[in-house]
């Protein structure tokens, strides 16, 4: 266990090594038994986080806002569009400024080719941690969400546990890439074998996943790549399975949408999900987009695990920011 952690950023998946995810994940347990005990812990009294939104959210603002609370602590939060970030104030300022309010900053600025970027600006100008809430390129608590769920449904030793992360079709918007790449870029550091499917245009970053192949040869995990959504669920172990936007294919939002027309059979099915393995667990972000993206019978059925993979945000969000902002 890494037992020192305060004052650290999040904002790329890598910026924590294996073993301090580890330490997280060991955290984020013992704070969701106390939530379950109704035990206090409040190691975060009258320390207060900014959470400063360029884009919507419903689980995220939601767990980050009630993690706080539960932490004895405030969540500021802020909507980009009610500051003076559009009459001036820069990400300098917002680090300088916010950083000597607040005990930490947290951002979720999705924005193809700028999110990344302000995020590690304000970092930069910042006295206090960063927390990436979702940028443009990673989304790092959904991911830590995630692989907290997956060793509940799992157990520990996920070695040679088959894990696909698949494209899924769409009809709402160009969605964010941050949750595949993020998921990639952490799933084979725990010894899972990963197979990620997609169309030929919804590729994902080169540098991405040039990372994603080293932190499989690391850590001997498998890493390959499909056009073939059904032959990647054959007898996976975990499904996760979402929409997300042909950005480094095009950057024309409409060239974009044509695009995405093109594969309305990429769904997650009843009839795909039975592809792999009788135990296998259906995961998503959310939301998504029911009857499009995936089934109501796989969404709302037995081999689903949307809603546990939600509540997981807020324990695995409190873990982190009860290290580094403790």
């Amino acid at each position: 266990m890494q037992t020192f952690l305060h004052g650290r950023d999040m904002i790329g998946d890598l910026d924590f090594s294996k073993e301090e995810v580890e330490t997280v994940l060991d955290v984020a347990f013992d704070l969701k038994r106390k939530r379950a005990l109704n035990e206090p812990h409040a190691y975060l009294r009258d320390k207060v986080l900014a959470m400063l939104f360029f884009f919507s959210s419903t689980r995220t603002r939601g767990s980050f806002e009630a993690g706080m609370a539960q932490l004895g602590g405030h969540g500021a939060f802020i909507e980009s569009k009610s500051t003076q970030i559009s009459h001036g104030d820069t990400p300098k300022e917002i680090g300088e400024i916010f950083g000597r309010y607040y005990d930490g900053i947290a951002i979720r600025h999705v924005d193809w080719g700028i999110g990344n970027g302000y995020l590690n600006a304000v970092a930069k100008a910042s006295r206090v941690p960063v927390l990436n809430m979702q940028c443009d390129i990673y989304h790092p608590f959904q991911c830590l969400a995630d692989l907290m769920t997956i060793v509940e449904k799992k157990g520990r030793d996920l070695r040679r546990k088959k894990m696909v992360v698949s494209w899924a079709y769409a009809a709402s918007y160009q969605k964010p890439m941050s949750v595949p790449q993020s998921l990639i870029l952490q799933m084979p550091r725990f010894g899972m074998d990963v197979v990620l499917a997609h169309p030929p245009e919804f590729r994902l970053m080169p540098d991405i996943m040039e990372q994603a192949r080293e932190q499989a040869r690391k850590f001997g995990a498998g890493f390959e790549v499909t056009d073939d959504m059904e032959a990647a669920f054959k007898d996976a172990d975990i499904v996760y399975a979402k929409s997300w936007g042909a950005m480094v294919h095009t950057q024309d939002t409409e060239e974009g949408a044509r695009i995405i027309k093109k594969y309305p059979h990429w769904i997650t099915d009843e009839r795909k999900m039975a592809l792999a393995k009788p135990d296998a667990i259906y995961m998503h972000p959310l939301p998504a987009d029911r009857n499009i993206e995936v089934t109501d019978g796989v969404m709302d059925g037995p081999q689903s695990v949307v809603y546990d993979e939600a509540e997981n945000r807020m324990h695995a969000q409190k873990a982190v920011m009860a290290l580094v902002m403790g």
